[in-house]
């Protein structure tokens, strides 16, 4: 088989003549040593063989679903805890686990625990410790894959960091350059330098990240293509020195340097460069001695055709699902059998008649973020959530289920919504009609925007690159209106909330009079809400829109809301069951499913409403009276904190007068850096709230200014 010969050879390359000694071995007991989906995810498969599984959990995830999903369970402590070494290899031991399963993120690509794994005879599912150290250090895989002919992008991976010796070497690489942490993963560490000019910004800030997430700050320049696809391949190899490529993925849609969409096959591929995509891949495997599931990843030159290997990522990754949708396999299963030394289940040309079989499959990944501010983490209880139904074509993998607790200490993706269709076509209608009908209330999410991906035309054509959101910014981030009619539906909601007898017709008797002696019913109400969407910041007021309604009888109400100058009759009635307000129109009907989401501080109300056209988030203010009486501080000069974060570096002092979009303050949160900016000009410094190294929850002052003319928005 060829696979064979391409092992043999590659393995002679590093001295490797002989195909390494195995032993089979049943394992009937796991611990997994992660959380969330991923956790879920094995317990599923391992329940599927008769594997008994253990998990653990930390405080913060003490009530999660992971937490829940087996018999067997521990309590690690802190937040940080899930890194505990040590502690994990002694709960193994005591509850007789024979393997543990990394999942992926924390201990996944940790060569150390790898070994200590094998030193204490618990099986790791995953590869030898000896590819993780060659794959986790980018400058040493790129010497590997040189030597074994996979092609690497032009750039500087050597030891010297001294930042005058990565200047030179960037401006011999020639502008714009990639800076990516040698460590690590996930976008993190990674920035790109357009010019000498902010080289050493960019520098700066790439370290500090790596530092942050991988405790080791070395970096590598490379050459910065202009219009990039990211594509990879799903490798598996077994003990035995096979190796079978599982077909490709782009995950070219993507959002700091993180993915967002992810599909297999990749669109507008040609089928020879496919091929050799996944024969470069085995070989990238094959190079390190490499066991269980990998990721080889590649960035392909739109404007050439070529394409270069980026990195390897040693473990099952969070989109392994369309690799499974459009193979028909269960890969947490494969990686089981490797672990146990048995063989590769399937051949490469078996593998291919899988994949001619199957189709087309999508994933997207729903995240707590606000894409309309940069893609910030959000966090908070999941008031609401309503899923798409499940079938053979839509799969959903999910760590969380309404009522649970988004935790700002973890990665904020709630969900994997997979899709599978036989064409990408036919799989695209079906994701953009799954999107449609999940919901979720709480935090602030990026559902709308994976909606607008869907049917923006060019990812339609399949036109894709890394650099898809920024240049379709104007399509993808339109300036959304609230319309009358959302107003109207958020007064008649806010309006039956606070009567609950008037929640719909059938509360009324109206065969008497009775309902004519509850004057407080229908005495006339002003609603203001403003967009939820509002930043705070110096000399910035929010627009106040107020909606005046008044009942004329059970259901029935007048409605006036900007920007009309006449009011409106219009029918309600409101479904407690199902939280759905059905609203008629003169000119059609909504029926929207309205959730109240409460303030902590009872200060201001949130309503969600999940609409016909689209999604809503609206903020009911108080009004003055019941500020003052609560006590609550107006902060118009105020920059707030976005979310719960803890501050890592404070960039201006008292008496500066700062540039728009100038860097004020870094925070970090949910394993995410973000550069808090100036949101105007010529601001000056009063007060700094916070300093470096304080953990600060949202909505929290950072920085106060002196005080300017305000701005409506």
């Amino acid at each position: 088989m060829v696979y064979q010969s391409i092992s043999r050879a590659a393995l002679a390359l590093h001295g490797r003549t002989s195909i390494r000694s195995y032993s089979t071995k049943s394992i009937d007991s796991i611990l997994i040593a992660n959380r969330g989906e991923i956790a879920l995810r094995v317990n599923r498969t391992a329940a599927q063989h008769g594997i008994r599984t253990t998990t653990l959990y930390t405080n913060p995830d003490a009530l999660s679903q992971h937490a829940h999903s087996s018999p067997f369970s521990f309590n690690l402590g802190a937040t940080a805890a899930y890194l505990d070494q040590e502690r994990i290899l002694q709960i193994a031991k005591q509850k007789g686990c024979q393997a543990i399963h990394p999942g992926y993120g924390f201990l996944s690509e940790n060569a150390e625990f790898a070994k200590r794994c094998a030193e204490e005879g618990v099986t790791f599912i995953g590869p030898p410790a000896s590819a993780i150290e060659d794959m986790g250090d980018k400058a040493r895989s790129k010497e590997i894959m040189n030597a074994a002919g996979v092609p690497c992008v032009p750039g500087y991976h050597g030891s010297d960091q001294a930042p005058d010796t990565l200047g030179r070497e960037a401006e011999s690489i020639g502008y714009p350059v990639l800076i990516k942490a040698v460590r690590g993963g996930g976008g993190k560490g990674m920035r790109i330098a357009k010019s000498a000019a902010e080289f050493s910004d960019m520098l700066d800030s790439a370290k500090s990240e790596a530092r942050n997430s991988f405790g080791n700050d070395e970096v590598l320049v490379e050459k910065y293509i202009t219009t990039p696809r990211h594509i990879e391949v799903q490798v598996f190899a077994d003990q035995h020195g096979n190796c079978v490529a599982l077909g490709e993925r782009d995950c070219s849609i993507q959002r700091r340097h993180q993915k967002v969409l992810e599909e297999s096959p990749a669109p507008d591929l040609d089928d020879s460069i496919r091929k050799d995509l996944w024969e470069k891949a085995r070989a990238a495997a094959l190079a390190v001695n490499y066991e269980g599931a990998g990721t080889v990843e590649f960035i392909f030159d739109n404007d050439t055709g070529e394409f270069f290997f980026m990195e390897m990522n040693t473990r099952l990754q969070v989109e392994h699902p369309v690799t499974e949708m459009v193979t028909g396999l269960d890969l947490v299963h494969w990686q089981i059998l490797v672990a146990e030394g048995k063989p590769l289940p399937l051949t490469q040309e078996q593998v291919e008649e899988q994949i001619v079989q199957h189709g087309h499959a999508i994933e997207a990944r729903i995240y707590a973020e606000n894409p309309d501010k940069g893609f910030i983490p959000d966090s908070g209880k999941l008031l609401h959530v309503r899923l798409p139904k499940e079938s053979a074509d839509v799969r959903i993998d999910s760590g969380f289920v309404q009522g649970d607790e988004v935790s700002s200490h973890y990665d904020p993706m709630i969900s994997k919504l997979i899709v599978r269709g036989e064409t990408r076509e036919d799989a695209l209608r079906k994701m953009a009609e799954a999107l449609q009908y999940y919901e979720v209330a709480g935090p602030v999410t990026n559902i709308d925007f994976l909606k607008r991906i869907c049917k923006s035309p060019d990812f339609i054509s399949g036109k894709v690159e890394t650099g898809y959101i920024e240049k379709h910014r104007e399509e993808l981030f339109p300036a959304l209106s609230v319309t009358r009619e959302i107003l109207a539906e958020a007064a008649v909601a806010s309006f039956l909330h606070h009567s609950p007898r008037t929640t719909s017709l059938s509360a009324w008797n109206l065969a008497s009079a009775s309902w004519l002696n509850t004057s407080s019913d229908f005495q006339p109400r002003t609603f203001n809400f403003h967009a939820a969407s509002f930043e705070p910041g110096p000399g910035k007021t929010p627009e106040i829109l107020n909606v005046e309604i008044q009942q004329l009888s059970p259901g029935t109400f007048s409605v006036l809301a900007p920007p009309n100058t006449e009011p409106t009759t219009v029918t309600s009635s409101f479904d407690p069951d199902s939280n759905t307000l059905t609203t008629y129109f003169p000119h059609t009907r909504h029926t929207s499913r309205i959730i109240f989401q409460p303030s902590v501080t009872n200060s201001q109300d949130t309503i969600h409403l999940f609409t016909p056209h689209g999604s809503f988030q609206l903020i009911s203010p108080p009004p003055p009276f019941l500020a003052k009486a609560l006590g609550l501080r107006e902060s118009p000069n105020s920059l707030l904190s976005p979310m719960p974060a803890k501050i890592l570096k404070v960039l201006v002092k008292p008496g500066d007068v700062v540039k728009k979009e100038q860097p004020l303050v870094v925070i970090e949160s949910m394993k995410m850096e973000t550069v808090i900016r100036s949101p105007v000009e010529g601001a000056k410094v009063k007060r700094i709230a916070h300093e470096a190294g304080e953990v600060v929850g949202a909505g929290v002052e950072l920085v106060e200014f002196e005080e300017q003319e305000p701005v409506e928005e």
